[in-house]
């Protein structure tokens, strides 16, 4: 996992965009000129540490990137490869691939990615994973395509009213159009070319390219349906889970540097815990992050009690109300584009603790988008006089003029083409927004903020196509999600007790805040971006009224990050502004 930059189009250097991207490769920065091109990459060295340093060359070509191309392995052995690499790079066949395929070889690849590929044959692609585990922005105008990592590298407009609305009333930002103006991110699975200063798509599978009006366009995409028959009868499907899960683990585990797991105590990253274990054989080493605070909810017993029964290397560490108030502007910082979710707080906490003993991190997230863990599924499968509901985020925003009712409107918008089922339909709208836009946005900024690399085995082509394939009643059975997954892990790590009923993981904000909130109510009122945003009165009161706690952290991390972001403040200043200290 690394970071990249660059300039297309124009004779400007990528030195100064790739430098901003530093803490995303503490292992060294390497930039090149190219006739109408300048990249940059900073590099966290995983495979190769010698010799994958990029941007790489072969076939007539270069490309840089950030992640992992897991089967490079197998690509290179269906494609007779092996003698023509000059690197172990799991970003050199792509290069090979490229020169005999087209873009039709993007579709073979099996990873975690986001790269900028510039083609022996004059053409030049940027593309991000299906999922978009990886991240990549860019801008487009007359002076050139400039794509980066993070939009911290770009140069950025004023603050969008509307994504920032989306922020407070859903936790994290809808669509391809970021909370700065003029800055855009590829959506998970777009492939888009880059020709003459503008984004123009190529549909991969035919057709020739098309320009888009000012510059944007719809792109081609991976995100295809998964349309895998499953097998038939409860038993080949375990067997074939535990294949599928087991095949994605042993990928997800290559690496030159160590590698161990987040263990939060819950199914997804039990079943991760479970495989590791099984094909490693030295305990593999286990995080647990738990709180100080009585009246948090965490899973660390449960954790113990499966760390024990897999003989994992396990570690537990505290997040405490001092680690709030130190950690919340870093998070702040962290999260450019931004997310919300206060899950970013014991995330940011355990990759500190893993730093210095992993250097890859494998984490369950995707598992209850794939295989439905989610208790809002159930819900929408109910009838109306049962409690049925849409699966759709709840919204209650008091401090937005409207409530959120706009944010809601767009997120519907946004979801509105997806097909399926119900639950299908349900299950998608969250790989399409949340999945992306909050959980793999908190993973990859939290993480390399440290210079740790994130990985998630459920997200992978092989596990969505099964899970894609299974019918609901394999999902959603009851009042259990997630069906098959327990019944998997009933019989491979019956310590998991995966029927027991979940404690639920809560970050005690609200408490930490409430000391406080007298003083950072008003000041929040007095910031720029909020006073364009909120109804101020609505901010006050929601410091002054324990009815409204739960509304604060939304708005002190907003005014942290706008702070920061908008107004240039370090995370320390920016909270000294917000604390009457």
């Amino acid at each position: 996992m690394c970071g990249i930059a660059g300039v297309l189009g124009d004779e400007a250097s990528a030195a100064p965009l790739i430098t901003t991207l530093a803490h995303r490769g503490p292992n060294g920065i390497r930039t090149e000129d190219g006739p109408g091109w300048s990249v940059g990459h900073a590099r966290l060295s995983i495979i190769d540490l010698e010799g994958g340093w990029q941007p790489l060359h072969a076939a007539g070509g270069t490309v840089i990137g950030n992640g992992e191309i897991y089967n490079y392995v197998e690509l290179t052995k269906e494609f007779g490869l092996a003698d023509r690499l000059a690197t172990g790079s799991d970003f050199e066949p792509l290069l090979h691939l490229y020169a005999q395929e087209g873009p039709k070889a993007f579709e073979r690849l099996r990873g975690m990615y986001a790269f900028c590929l510039i083609g022996g044959d004059g053409r030049t692609w940027l593309v991000r994973d299906r999922f978009g585990i990886k991240p990549l922005y860019y801008t487009a105008g007359p002076d050139g395509v400039r794509f980066a990592s993070e939009p911290r590298a770009l140069a950025r407009g004023p603050m969008a009213v509307e994504r920032a609305q989306e922020l407070l009333a859903l936790n994290y930002t809808l669509g391809e159009d970021t909370i700065f103006a003029g800055v855009k991110r590829l959506a998970p699975g777009q492939v888009v070319e880059v020709r003459n200063c503008a984004i123009r798509s190529s549909p991969l599978g035919g057709g020739g390219p098309r320009s888009g009006g000012g510059g944007a366009a719809k792109s081609a995409s991976l995100f295809r349906p998964f349309r895998t028959p499953p097998p038939e009868g409860e038993d080949q499907l375990l067997r074939a889970l535990d294949a599928v899960l087991e095949d994605s683990v042993m990928v997800h585990q290559r690496s030159d540097v160590p590698y161990g797991l987040f263990l939060s105590g819950g199914i997804d990253s039990t079943a991760i815990a479970t495989l590791m274990s099984r094909l490693n054989e030295r305990p593999v080493t286990a995080f647990t992050c738990g709180f100080d605070v009585a009246q948090a909810r965490d899973e660390r017993a449960q954790a113990e009690k499966v760390a024990r029964a897999l003989n994992l290397d396990w570690r537990e560490t505290t997040f405490t109300e001092e680690d709030f108030w130190r950690l919340a502007p870093q998070a702040a910082w962290a999260l450019d584009d931004p997310t919300s979710d206060y899950a970013i707080l014991p995330t940011l906490k355990l990759a500190e603790a893993a730093k210095g003993t992993l250097t890859v991190v494998l984490s369950g997230e995707g598992g209850d988008e794939l295989f439905a863990g989610y208790g809002r599924y159930r819900r929408a499968l109910r009838p109306g006089w049962l409690g049925g509901r849409a699966a759709e985020p709840q919204v209650d925003a008091p401090m937005l003029a409207d409530g959120g009712a706009g944010a809601l409107s767009r997120w519907r918008a946004t979801t509105a083409g997806i097909e399926g089922n119900l639950l299908k339909r349900s299950q998608g709208a969250d790989i399409a927004t949340w999945l992306p836009n909050d959980l793999l946005l908190k993973l990859d900024r939290c993480l390399m903020a440290v210079g740790l690399e994130g990985r998630t085995p459920f997200l992978d082509p092989q596990v969505a196509a099964f899970a894609s394939a299974l019918p609901d009643r394999m999902k959603v059975r009851g009042r259990y999600g997630k069906w098959i997954l327990r019944k998997w892990l009933e019989r491979a790590c019956p310590a998991a007790d995966p029927w027991g009923k979940k404690k639920g993981f809560t970050v005690p904000v609200a408490a930490w805040i409430a000391p406080r909130a007298a003083d950072i109510g008003p000041r929040l009122a007095q910031l720029k971006a909020v006073r364009e945003v909120c109804d101020l009165d609505a901010v006050r009161a929601t410091f002054s009224d324990e009815a409204q706690a739960v509304q604060r952290w939304p708005l002190l991390f907003f005014g942290l990050w706008s702070l920061i972001h908008l107004e240039g403040a370090k995370p320390n200043e920016a909270l000294k502004t917000l604390l009457d200290d």
